[in-house]
């Protein structure tokens, strides 16, 4: 199992107000490729997102899933690893923002679609399913690290990309 931390380490957050977020994330991996989310900027991410309050993680993936890729049945397996990270909120100067992120190995077991219902910034970003292999994912996302600041997903992803490849071979 993976764990890291990303951003600002636990020594320096005593100054800050804090806000927290659970995420969910799903691994799936068919015929060598792994299933991920396209943007129009050429960027790749798991699909998955926040937990809603009363959900369990499981269940808050299977929603997720079926919410950005299509994909209606989706079974979660074990707990593959977690990230954190934290970061200065973008909304308020004096809040720091800490997210954590757990990653499951899941599987399709129909490839029966419903369509995306996606949220504004997905629309925006034309998040689409892709399957691709991990290379492509990783050389994908390293082109264009240092392009974006909003996408801070693409740093954690890489991460992520980079342990599976190691679990993987």
């Amino acid at each position: 199992m993976f764990e890291t931390v990303l951003g600002k380490p636990k020594s320096d957050i005593t100054e800050y107000k804090m806000k927290y977020r659970t995420a969910v994330k799903a691994v799936i991996i068919q015929n060598n490729k792994i299933l991920l989310m396209h943007s129009n900027r050429g960027d790749y991410k798991f699909p998955g997102g926040g937990v809603e309050e009363g959900e369990t993680l499981p269940d808050a993936l299977i929603r997720e899933v079926a919410e950005e890729t299509g994909f209606i049945h989706c079974v979660v397996n074990e707990l593959l690893g977690i990230v954190i990270q934290r970061h200065l909120d973008v909304f308020e100067d004096d809040v720091l923002f800490e997210m954590t992120s757990h990653y499951f190995q899941c599987e399709l077991t129909d490839r029966e679609r419903i369509p995306q219902q996606l949220e504004g910034y997905e629309s925006e970003l034309n998040m689409i399913p892709k399957w691709v292999t991990l290379d492509e994912a990783i050389e994908g996302n390293e082109k264009l690290m240092d392009q974006f600041d909003n996408n801070r997903w693409i740093k954690r992803e890489n991460y992520v990309l980079g342990e599976l490849k190691k679990l993987y071979k």
